[in-house]
């Protein structure tokens, strides 16, 4: 679980304006570092079932949005790609 001091801080890293909290480019941040979390509490825990189910969502949202993105934006998805280090 994040933080509000470590969310807030990934916010203003991908934020696009001052007051730019929602954009795709922030909640794919935002994901990135929720998954990397929970994948590391399975790796902890491996009959979390519940958790691992969470995990699978994040990943879907996260998919849906690049996915989004890429159509929309793609200069703005090579960006976060390449910031993020998605896409091997």
């Amino acid at each position: 679980m994040l933080t509000k001091r470590v969310k807030t801080k990934i916010v203003k890293e991908h934020q696009r304006h001052e007051k730019d909290t929602g954009s795709a480019e922030v909640q794919i941040a935002v994901l990135s570092r929720q998954i990397d979390e929970l994948a590391a509490h399975l790796k902890k825990h491996p009959k979390d079932h519940h958790s691992r189910r969470g995990l699978l969502k994040m990943v879907s949202m996260r998919r849906r949005l690049l996915a989004y993105l890429k159509d929309k934006e793609p200069s703005a998805y090579a960006k976060i790609v390449k910031k993020l280090e998605l896409k091997k």
